[in-house]
Protein backbone atom coordinates (compact mmCIF):
# COMPACT_ATOMS: atom_id res chain seq x y z
CA UNK A 1 0.00 0.00 0.00
CA UNK A 2 1.18 3.64 -0.83
CA UNK A 3 2.75 5.79 1.83
CA UNK A 4 0.36 8.54 0.39
CA UNK A 5 -2.71 6.34 0.71
CA UNK A 6 -2.18 6.46 4.36
CA UNK A 7 -1.19 9.86 4.59
CA UNK A 8 -4.40 10.79 3.04
CA UNK A 9 -6.26 8.84 5.82
CA UNK A 10 -3.91 9.91 8.79
CA UNK A 11 -5.06 13.29 7.45
CA UNK A 12 -8.96 12.85 7.90
CA UNK A 13 -7.38 11.70 11.78
CA UNK A 14 -8.09 7.57 10.32
CA UNK A 15 -4.77 5.58 11.72
CA UNK A 16 -4.92 2.38 8.24
CA UNK A 17 -2.98 0.16 10.95
CA UNK A 18 -5.32 0.10 13.40
CA UNK A 19 -8.43 -0.17 11.22
CA UNK A 20 -7.16 -2.98 9.29
CA UNK A 21 -5.89 -4.54 12.86
CA UNK A 22 -9.61 -4.06 14.07
CA UNK A 23 -11.29 -5.21 10.87
CA UNK A 24 -9.43 -8.71 11.05
CA UNK A 25 -11.30 -9.11 14.93
CA UNK A 26 -14.55 -9.17 13.88
CA UNK A 27 -16.05 -12.25 13.51
CA UNK A 28 -18.56 -12.77 10.55
CA UNK A 29 -20.99 -15.66 10.67
CA UNK A 30 -20.73 -17.77 7.69
CA UNK A 31 -23.48 -19.87 6.59
CA UNK A 32 -22.92 -23.49 5.57
CA UNK A 33 -26.47 -23.14 3.85
CA UNK A 34 -25.71 -21.29 0.49
CA UNK A 35 -23.49 -24.30 -0.62
CA UNK A 36 -26.45 -26.83 -0.71
CA UNK A 37 -29.44 -24.45 -1.55
CA UNK A 38 -30.93 -25.24 2.49
CA UNK A 39 -31.34 -28.70 1.87
CA UNK A 40 -29.62 -30.38 4.82
CA UNK A 41 -28.44 -33.81 5.02
CA UNK A 42 -31.79 -35.25 6.44
CA UNK A 43 -33.03 -36.13 2.84
CA UNK A 44 -36.30 -34.29 3.71
CA UNK A 45 -37.22 -33.44 0.59
CA UNK A 46 -38.93 -30.18 -0.80
CA UNK A 47 -38.08 -27.32 1.11
CA UNK A 48 -41.24 -26.02 2.69
CA UNK A 49 -42.25 -23.41 5.31
CA UNK A 50 -41.75 -20.15 3.43
CA UNK A 51 -38.42 -21.53 2.52
CA UNK A 52 -37.46 -21.35 -1.44
CA UNK A 53 -34.32 -21.66 -3.52
CA UNK A 54 -34.45 -21.48 -7.22
CA UNK A 55 -31.81 -22.25 -9.72
CA UNK A 56 -30.02 -25.52 -10.37
CA UNK A 57 -26.04 -24.94 -11.42
CA UNK A 58 -24.11 -28.00 -10.98
CA UNK A 59 -22.22 -28.60 -8.17
CA UNK A 60 -24.39 -28.73 -4.97
CA UNK A 61 -23.30 -30.00 -1.64
CA UNK A 62 -24.66 -33.48 -1.31
CA UNK A 63 -23.34 -34.64 2.42
CA UNK A 64 -21.12 -33.16 5.24
CA UNK A 65 -17.31 -34.24 3.24
CA UNK A 66 -18.66 -32.37 0.34
CA UNK A 67 -20.14 -29.50 1.88
CA UNK A 68 -17.52 -29.31 3.91
CA UNK A 69 -15.02 -29.26 1.19
CA UNK A 70 -16.71 -26.21 -0.67
CA UNK A 71 -16.95 -24.76 2.69
CA UNK A 72 -12.81 -25.08 3.03
CA UNK A 73 -12.52 -23.50 -0.19
CA UNK A 74 -15.02 -20.65 0.25
CA UNK A 75 -13.46 -19.68 3.50
CA UNK A 76 -9.67 -19.43 2.06
CA UNK A 77 -10.79 -16.35 0.16
CA UNK A 78 -12.87 -14.77 2.99
CA UNK A 79 -10.31 -12.39 5.10
CA UNK A 80 -10.64 -11.89 8.90
CA UNK A 81 -12.46 -14.01 11.73
CA UNK A 82 -14.94 -16.15 10.52
CA UNK A 83 -17.99 -18.15 12.50
CA UNK A 84 -19.70 -20.93 11.06
CA UNK A 85 -23.66 -21.01 11.00
CA UNK A 86 -25.63 -23.65 11.11
CA UNK A 87 -28.68 -25.51 10.94
CA UNK A 88 -30.39 -28.40 13.22
CA UNK A 89 -31.04 -29.98 9.88
CA UNK A 90 -27.17 -30.09 8.97
CA UNK A 91 -26.94 -32.82 11.68
CA UNK A 92 -24.53 -35.66 10.75
CA UNK A 93 -25.38 -39.51 11.14
CA UNK A 94 -26.52 -41.16 13.17
CA UNK A 95 -29.34 -38.60 12.06
CA UNK A 96 -32.06 -38.80 14.35
CA UNK A 97 -35.79 -36.88 15.03
CA UNK A 98 -35.28 -33.45 15.13
CA UNK A 99 -37.32 -33.57 18.66
CA UNK A 100 -33.85 -36.00 19.64
CA UNK A 101 -31.46 -33.80 18.18
CA UNK A 102 -28.17 -33.65 20.41
CA UNK A 103 -24.66 -32.37 20.07
CA UNK A 104 -23.95 -36.09 18.92
CA UNK A 105 -25.33 -35.04 15.84
CA UNK A 106 -22.39 -32.60 15.69
CA UNK A 107 -19.84 -33.57 16.61
CA UNK A 108 -18.04 -33.81 13.26
CA UNK A 109 -19.09 -30.06 13.12
CA UNK A 110 -17.27 -29.56 16.55
CA UNK A 111 -14.06 -31.35 14.93
CA UNK A 112 -14.52 -29.52 11.96
CA UNK A 113 -14.49 -25.94 13.59
CA UNK A 114 -11.79 -27.40 16.38
CA UNK A 115 -9.24 -27.70 13.80
CA UNK A 116 -9.65 -24.54 12.07
CA UNK A 117 -9.89 -22.19 15.30
CA UNK A 118 -13.92 -21.23 14.30
CA UNK A 119 -16.63 -20.63 16.57
CA UNK A 120 -20.28 -22.07 15.48
CA UNK A 121 -23.75 -20.31 15.48
CA UNK A 122 -26.53 -22.26 15.37
CA UNK A 123 -30.60 -22.04 14.43
CA UNK A 124 -33.57 -24.80 15.24
CA UNK A 125 -34.45 -25.71 11.88
CA UNK A 126 -38.84 -25.07 12.07
CA UNK A 127 -39.43 -25.81 8.14
CA UNK A 128 -39.61 -28.19 5.64
CA UNK A 129 -40.69 -30.94 7.93
CA UNK A 130 -44.10 -33.33 8.49
CA UNK A 131 -44.81 -31.73 11.69
CA UNK A 132 -45.37 -28.44 10.44
CA UNK A 133 -49.10 -28.59 9.91
CA UNK A 134 -50.66 -25.72 7.91
CA UNK A 135 -47.88 -23.38 8.18
CA UNK A 136 -47.77 -22.99 12.42
CA UNK A 137 -45.33 -24.73 14.42
CA UNK A 138 -44.83 -23.07 17.89
CA UNK A 139 -47.86 -21.01 17.52
CA UNK A 140 -50.23 -23.85 16.50
CA UNK A 141 -52.97 -24.78 18.60
CA UNK A 142 -52.27 -28.18 18.54
CA UNK A 143 -50.72 -29.07 21.75
CA UNK A 144 -48.64 -32.26 20.27
CA UNK A 145 -47.24 -30.02 17.45
CA UNK A 146 -46.25 -26.87 19.58
CA UNK A 147 -44.66 -29.55 22.10
CA UNK A 148 -42.95 -31.10 19.77
CA UNK A 149 -41.05 -27.72 18.41
CA UNK A 150 -40.33 -26.49 21.75
CA UNK A 151 -38.63 -29.65 22.75
CA UNK A 152 -36.95 -29.31 19.53
CA UNK A 153 -35.56 -25.88 20.38
CA UNK A 154 -34.99 -26.47 23.54
CA UNK A 155 -32.41 -29.49 22.12
CA UNK A 156 -30.89 -26.55 20.28
CA UNK A 157 -30.13 -24.86 23.12
CA UNK A 158 -28.28 -27.19 24.49
CA UNK A 159 -26.68 -27.75 21.52
CA UNK A 160 -25.13 -23.98 21.10
CA UNK A 161 -24.48 -24.09 24.64
CA UNK A 162 -22.07 -26.89 24.00
CA UNK A 163 -20.44 -25.15 20.92
CA UNK A 164 -19.80 -22.17 22.92
CA UNK A 165 -18.17 -24.28 25.96
CA UNK A 166 -16.11 -26.57 23.83
CA UNK A 167 -14.81 -23.59 21.14
CA UNK A 168 -14.42 -21.24 23.70
CA UNK A 169 -16.56 -19.03 21.66
CA UNK A 170 -19.66 -17.40 22.77
CA UNK A 171 -22.39 -18.85 20.12
CA UNK A 172 -25.68 -17.82 18.85
CA UNK A 173 -29.22 -19.68 18.90
CA UNK A 174 -30.99 -18.01 17.07
CA UNK A 175 -35.18 -18.77 16.81
CA UNK A 176 -37.20 -18.29 13.28
CA UNK A 177 -40.64 -19.65 12.87
CA UNK A 178 -42.87 -19.41 9.30
CA UNK A 179 -46.18 -19.05 11.23
CA UNK A 180 -48.48 -16.95 9.65
CA UNK A 181 -51.38 -16.78 7.38
CA UNK A 182 -52.22 -16.48 3.89
CA UNK A 183 -55.35 -14.92 4.45
CA UNK A 184 -56.45 -11.45 7.01
CA UNK A 185 -57.35 -13.19 10.27
CA UNK A 186 -60.20 -13.93 12.65
CA UNK A 187 -57.65 -13.62 15.56
CA UNK A 188 -54.51 -11.80 15.77
CA UNK A 189 -53.91 -12.54 19.50
CA UNK A 190 -54.39 -16.29 20.09
CA UNK A 191 -51.32 -17.37 18.06
CA UNK A 192 -49.25 -14.73 19.18
CA UNK A 193 -50.09 -15.93 23.09
CA UNK A 194 -49.39 -19.27 21.97
CA UNK A 195 -46.04 -18.91 20.70
CA UNK A 196 -45.27 -16.61 23.44
CA UNK A 197 -46.27 -18.97 25.90
CA UNK A 198 -43.88 -21.50 23.68
CA UNK A 199 -40.97 -19.16 23.99
CA UNK A 200 -41.43 -18.74 27.69
CA UNK A 201 -41.11 -22.56 28.10
CA UNK A 202 -38.09 -23.00 25.68
CA UNK A 203 -36.34 -20.05 27.75
CA UNK A 204 -37.16 -22.11 31.78
CA UNK A 205 -34.94 -24.73 29.90
CA UNK A 206 -31.14 -23.96 32.00
CA UNK A 207 -28.50 -22.62 30.17
CA UNK A 208 -25.34 -20.39 30.73
CA UNK A 209 -25.37 -16.97 29.30
CA UNK A 210 -21.81 -17.52 29.57
CA UNK A 211 -20.95 -19.73 26.74
CA UNK A 212 -24.34 -18.67 24.53
CA UNK A 213 -26.74 -15.61 23.74
CA UNK A 214 -30.49 -16.52 22.23
CA UNK A 215 -32.18 -14.54 20.00
CA UNK A 216 -35.52 -14.45 18.00
CA UNK A 217 -36.04 -13.24 14.44
CA UNK A 218 -38.94 -11.31 13.17
CA UNK A 219 -40.38 -10.98 9.32
CA UNK A 220 -42.92 -8.87 7.74
CA UNK A 221 -44.47 -11.66 5.35
CA UNK A 222 -43.38 -14.55 3.58
CA UNK A 223 -44.47 -17.09 0.55
CA UNK A 224 -47.82 -18.04 1.61
CA UNK A 225 -48.45 -15.62 4.91
CA UNK A 226 -48.89 -13.31 3.24
CA UNK A 227 -51.54 -11.61 5.38
CA UNK A 228 -50.19 -12.32 9.33
CA UNK A 229 -47.18 -13.58 10.13
CA UNK A 230 -47.31 -14.41 14.14
CA UNK A 231 -43.61 -12.95 14.89
CA UNK A 232 -43.60 -9.80 14.04
CA UNK A 233 -40.93 -7.13 14.87
CA UNK A 234 -42.95 -5.73 17.33
CA UNK A 235 -43.91 -8.94 19.08
CA UNK A 236 -40.11 -9.81 19.18
CA UNK A 237 -39.14 -6.26 20.27
CA UNK A 238 -41.44 -6.71 23.22
CA UNK A 239 -40.43 -10.33 24.41
CA UNK A 240 -36.75 -9.81 24.03
CA UNK A 241 -36.46 -6.53 25.58
CA UNK A 242 -38.82 -8.12 28.45
CA UNK A 243 -36.94 -11.59 28.80
CA UNK A 244 -33.23 -10.53 28.27
CA UNK A 245 -32.72 -11.86 25.08
CA UNK A 246 -31.73 -10.65 21.67
CA UNK A 247 -34.37 -9.96 18.97
CA UNK A 248 -32.18 -10.32 15.51
CA UNK A 249 -32.62 -8.07 12.54
CA UNK A 250 -33.00 -9.69 8.92
CA UNK A 251 -32.54 -6.78 6.42
CA UNK A 252 -34.50 -8.95 3.95
CA UNK A 253 -37.52 -9.31 6.85
CA UNK A 254 -39.13 -6.00 6.12
CA UNK A 255 -41.09 -4.11 3.91
CA UNK A 256 -38.93 -2.81 0.61
CA UNK A 257 -39.23 0.78 1.89
CA UNK A 258 -37.80 0.15 5.50
CA UNK A 259 -34.69 0.79 6.31
CA UNK A 260 -32.85 -1.34 8.69
CA UNK A 261 -29.78 0.28 9.27
CA UNK A 262 -32.02 3.03 10.46
CA UNK A 263 -32.79 0.73 13.71
CA UNK A 264 -29.91 0.06 15.10
CA UNK A 265 -29.12 3.44 17.05
CA UNK A 266 -32.60 2.83 18.72
CA UNK A 267 -32.29 -1.24 19.44
CA UNK A 268 -28.58 0.09 21.38
CA UNK A 269 -30.34 2.36 23.47
CA UNK A 270 -32.43 -0.73 24.87
CA UNK A 271 -30.15 -3.49 24.32
CA UNK A 272 -26.64 -4.35 25.01
CA UNK A 273 -26.35 -6.92 21.75
CA UNK A 274 -27.48 -7.14 18.36
CA UNK A 275 -27.84 -9.88 16.00
CA UNK A 276 -27.92 -9.61 12.12
CA UNK A 277 -28.17 -11.83 9.62
CA UNK A 278 -27.46 -9.65 6.53
CA UNK A 279 -29.31 -10.57 3.01
CA UNK A 280 -30.13 -8.68 -0.28
CA UNK A 281 -33.92 -8.51 -0.78
CA UNK A 282 -34.78 -7.56 -4.05
CA UNK A 283 -38.71 -6.60 -3.71
CA UNK A 284 -39.37 -9.06 -0.98
CA UNK A 285 -37.22 -11.95 1.23
CA UNK A 286 -35.52 -13.30 -1.71
CA UNK A 287 -32.40 -13.76 0.05
CA UNK A 288 -29.96 -12.79 -3.06
CA UNK A 289 -25.91 -12.86 -2.63
CA UNK A 290 -24.66 -9.55 -0.86
CA UNK A 291 -23.61 -6.32 -3.22
CA UNK A 292 -21.76 -3.56 -2.22
CA UNK A 293 -25.11 -1.33 -2.45
CA UNK A 294 -25.99 1.25 -0.20
CA UNK A 295 -28.70 -0.74 1.84
CA UNK A 296 -25.52 -3.00 2.88
CA UNK A 297 -23.39 0.27 3.51
CA UNK A 298 -26.20 1.58 5.60
CA UNK A 299 -26.24 -1.27 7.81
CA UNK A 300 -21.88 -1.20 8.24
CA UNK A 301 -21.61 2.70 8.84
CA UNK A 302 -24.41 2.14 11.66
CA UNK A 303 -22.22 -0.54 13.29
CA UNK A 304 -19.07 1.27 13.25
CA UNK A 305 -20.32 4.67 14.09
CA UNK A 306 -22.59 3.31 16.95
CA UNK A 307 -19.34 1.67 18.16
CA UNK A 308 -21.30 -1.53 18.20
CA UNK A 309 -18.62 -4.22 16.54
CA UNK A 310 -18.06 -5.66 19.78
CA UNK A 311 -21.83 -5.92 20.53
CA UNK A 312 -23.37 -7.65 17.41
CA UNK A 313 -23.36 -10.90 16.13
CA UNK A 314 -23.25 -10.30 12.32
CA UNK A 315 -24.17 -13.65 10.17
CA UNK A 316 -24.57 -13.90 6.56
CA UNK A 317 -28.05 -15.15 5.40
CA UNK A 318 -28.58 -15.85 1.29
CA UNK A 319 -28.47 -18.68 -0.77
CA UNK A 320 -28.74 -18.61 -4.71
CA UNK A 321 -28.64 -21.99 -6.48
CA UNK A 322 -28.05 -20.19 -9.88
CA UNK A 323 -24.51 -19.20 -9.85
CA UNK A 324 -21.65 -21.27 -8.69
CA UNK A 325 -22.74 -21.75 -4.85
CA UNK A 326 -18.61 -21.20 -3.47
CA UNK A 327 -18.08 -17.65 -5.18
CA UNK A 328 -21.42 -16.61 -3.86
CA UNK A 329 -20.37 -17.32 -0.38
CA UNK A 330 -17.16 -15.92 -1.31
CA UNK A 331 -18.66 -12.55 -3.08
CA UNK A 332 -21.02 -11.85 -0.20
CA UNK A 333 -19.21 -12.27 2.60
CA UNK A 334 -16.16 -10.28 1.23
CA UNK A 335 -18.78 -7.35 0.73
CA UNK A 336 -19.60 -7.72 3.99
CA UNK A 337 -16.50 -7.03 5.14
CA UNK A 338 -15.55 -4.37 2.26
CA UNK A 339 -18.26 -2.46 3.65
CA UNK A 340 -17.49 -2.75 6.93
CA UNK A 341 -13.78 -1.49 6.18
CA UNK A 342 -15.09 1.53 3.59
CA UNK A 343 -16.99 2.91 7.30
CA UNK A 344 -13.70 2.15 9.23
CA UNK A 345 -12.21 4.72 7.21
CA UNK A 346 -15.18 7.54 7.47
CA UNK A 347 -14.03 10.38 9.69
CA UNK A 348 -17.37 9.77 11.90
CA UNK A 349 -16.22 12.41 15.04
CA UNK A 350 -15.76 14.67 12.32
CA UNK A 351 -18.64 14.37 11.09
CA UNK A 352 -20.97 14.22 13.90
CA UNK A 353 -19.09 17.52 15.27
CA UNK A 354 -20.57 18.47 11.91
CA UNK A 355 -23.88 17.53 12.85
CA UNK A 356 -23.87 18.86 16.46
CA UNK A 357 -21.99 22.41 15.14
CA UNK A 358 -25.49 22.54 12.18
CA UNK A 359 -23.17 22.88 9.54
CA UNK A 360 -25.03 20.66 7.76
CA UNK A 361 -23.05 22.06 4.86
CA UNK A 362 -20.12 20.18 5.42
CA UNK A 363 -21.86 17.53 6.62
CA UNK A 364 -22.82 16.92 3.10
CA UNK A 365 -19.65 18.02 1.46
CA UNK A 366 -17.88 15.40 3.52
CA UNK A 367 -20.12 12.88 3.19
CA UNK A 368 -19.11 12.99 -0.55
CA UNK A 369 -15.53 13.76 -0.56
CA UNK A 370 -14.62 10.40 1.30
CA UNK A 371 -16.37 8.42 -1.22
CA UNK A 372 -13.61 9.28 -3.57
CA UNK A 373 -10.92 8.03 -1.54
CA UNK A 374 -8.42 5.28 -2.09
CA UNK A 375 -10.03 2.70 -0.03
CA UNK A 376 -9.40 -0.12 -2.37
CA UNK A 377 -5.87 0.37 -1.98
CA UNK A 378 -6.35 -0.55 1.86
CA UNK A 379 -8.60 -3.49 1.09
CA UNK A 380 -6.10 -4.75 -1.39
CA UNK A 381 -3.23 -4.10 1.62
CA UNK A 382 -6.40 -6.15 4.12
CA UNK A 383 -6.29 -9.09 1.57
CA UNK A 384 -2.43 -9.51 1.83
CA UNK A 385 -1.95 -9.38 5.60
CA UNK A 386 -4.50 -11.93 5.68
CA UNK A 387 -2.82 -14.17 3.18
CA UNK A 388 -6.62 -13.84 0.57
CA UNK A 389 -6.34 -13.81 -3.15
CA UNK A 390 -7.12 -10.36 -5.06
CA UNK A 391 -10.41 -10.35 -6.67
CA UNK A 392 -9.47 -11.49 -10.24
CA UNK A 393 -7.04 -14.13 -8.68
CA UNK A 394 -9.67 -15.90 -5.71
CA UNK A 395 -12.34 -16.19 -8.68
CA UNK A 396 -10.19 -18.15 -11.16
CA UNK A 397 -9.06 -20.68 -8.45
CA UNK A 398 -12.90 -21.51 -7.33
CA UNK A 399 -13.34 -21.72 -11.57
CA UNK A 400 -11.01 -24.08 -11.34
CA UNK A 401 -12.26 -25.78 -8.23
CA UNK A 402 -15.62 -26.21 -10.11
CA UNK A 403 -14.09 -27.51 -13.15
CA UNK A 404 -11.86 -30.25 -11.06
CA UNK A 405 -14.78 -31.19 -8.38
CA UNK A 406 -18.09 -29.91 -9.03
CA UNK A 407 -18.55 -30.37 -11.97
CA UNK A 408 -18.19 -34.07 -11.42
CA UNK A 409 -20.47 -34.17 -8.73
CA UNK A 410 -23.93 -35.62 -10.52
Amino acid sequence: MRKEVVQIYKNYGIDVDQVLKKLAEVKISIHCWQLDDVAGFENIGTLSGGIQTTGDYPGKARNFQELTEDLDVALKYIPGAKKINLHASYQVDPIVDRSDISIKQFEPWLEYAKKRKLGLDFNPTIFASPMLKDGLSLSSPDERIRSYWIKHCIQCVKITEEFGKQLHQKALCNIWIPDGLKEVPADRMGPRARLKDSLDQILACSYDPTFMDISVESKVFGIGVESYTVGSNEFYLNYAAKNNILCLLDTGHFHPTENVADKISSMLLFYPKLAFHVSRPVRWDSDHVLKLNDDLQDVADELVKCNALDKAYIGLDYFDASINRVAALVIGARNMEKALLKAMLTPWEELKHAQDTMNHTKVLALQEEIKTLPWTEVWEEYCKKEGCLQEKEWFEQVCLYEKEVLQRRK
